[in-house]
C-alpha cells in the first residue's frame, strides 16, 4: 500500500496548489534559516568581543557557517514540515478533491488554530528527540553508518506522527494509520528528506502520500 500511495502521490507535487505551498514553504523555511544565521552571527560577535578573541569577522563566519550546516541537517525537515503543518490543508484538500472527492466534501476543517498548535508541537518533538539523540549521533559517527541508521529511525518516527496529524484530523470517522504504517510513511519521508534537491519537494510528495495511506487503507478495510 506504502508503494502504491508513493506512486499516486508523485503526480500531486506539479498540482498548482502544491506548486503554491511549496514556493511558501521554501521561502519560509529559507527566511528562517536566514533569521537563525543572523542570530548566531551576532552571537559569535558578541562573545568574541566580550573575551576579547582574535580573529575577526572571518572568525565569526565561520563559526556560523558550522554551526548553521549542523542545524540544517538536524532541522531542515523540522523547519519544513512544521511550516508545511501551518498550509497543510490546502495540498491534502487538493489531493482529495481530485482522487477521493467524497471524502474531501465530507472532511472537517482544521483551522489556523489548530494548524498552529500541531506545527509547534512538529517542531518541539523533532528539535527535542533530535538532541536527546545527538550524544549517540556523534558516537555512531565512529561506525560510518550508526548515525545515519539512527536519524532515519528517530525522523521516521517523527515524521509519522507529523503526517498523520495532517490528515487524520480532517477525517475523524476513519481509522487513524495503524503504528506500523505510520512508521514506514515516516520512514520513506526521511529517505526524501536525505536526497538533494528531492528533498525540497519531499514535504508536499509525503503529505499527499499520507492522503493516500489514510484513504487506502478505508479501501482495503471495506
Amino acid at each position: 500500500m506504502l508503494l502504491t500511495a508513493a506512486l499516486r502521490a508523485f503526480p500531486s507535487i506539479f498540482h498548482p496548489a502544491a506548486l503554491r505551498l511549496l514556493v511558501k514553504t521554501l521561502f519560509l523555511t529559507l527566511l528562517a534559516f536566514l533569521l537563525l544565521a543572523a542570530a548566531l552571527w551576532g552571537g559569535f560577535h558578541m562573545v568574541r568581543l566580550h573575551f576579547g578573541w582574535g580573529g575577526g569577522g572571518l572568525a565569526e563566519a565561520v563559526a556560523t557557517t558550522i554551526v548553521l550546516a549542523a542545524a540544517a541537517w538536524l532541522l531542515f525537515r523540522a523547519a519544513a514540515m512544521a511550516i508545511m503543518n501551518l498550509f497543510a490543508d490546502d495540498i491534502v484538500t487538493a489531493v482529495e478533491r481530485d482522487s477521493y472527492p467524497r471524502a474531501a466534501a465530507a472532511a472537517r476543517s482544521v483551522g489556523w488554530s489548530r494548524s498552529l498548535a500541531l506545527a509547534l508541537a512538529s517542531v518541539g518533538r523533532a528539535i527535542g528527540w533530535n538532541l536527546l539523540a545527538l550524544p549517540l549521533y556523534l558516537l555512531l559517527l565512529a561506525t560510518g553508518v550508526g548515525t545515519l541508521g539512527l536519524f532515519l529511525i528517530v525522523n521516521a518516527m517523527l515524521l509519522g506522527r507529523d503526517l498523520a496529524d495532517m490528515v487524520e484530523p480532517r477525517h475523524p470517522d476513519l481509522p487513524p494509520l495503524r503504528r506500523g504504517s505510520r512508521w514506514l510513511l515516516g520512514l520513506v519521508s526521511a529517505l526524501l528528506f536525505l536526497v538533494p534537491l528531492v528533498n525540497l519537494l519531499a514535504p508536499i510528495w509525503s503529505a499527499a502520500m499520507a492522503v493516500h495511506m489514510l484513504h487506502g487503507s478505508r479501501r482495503k478495510a471495506i
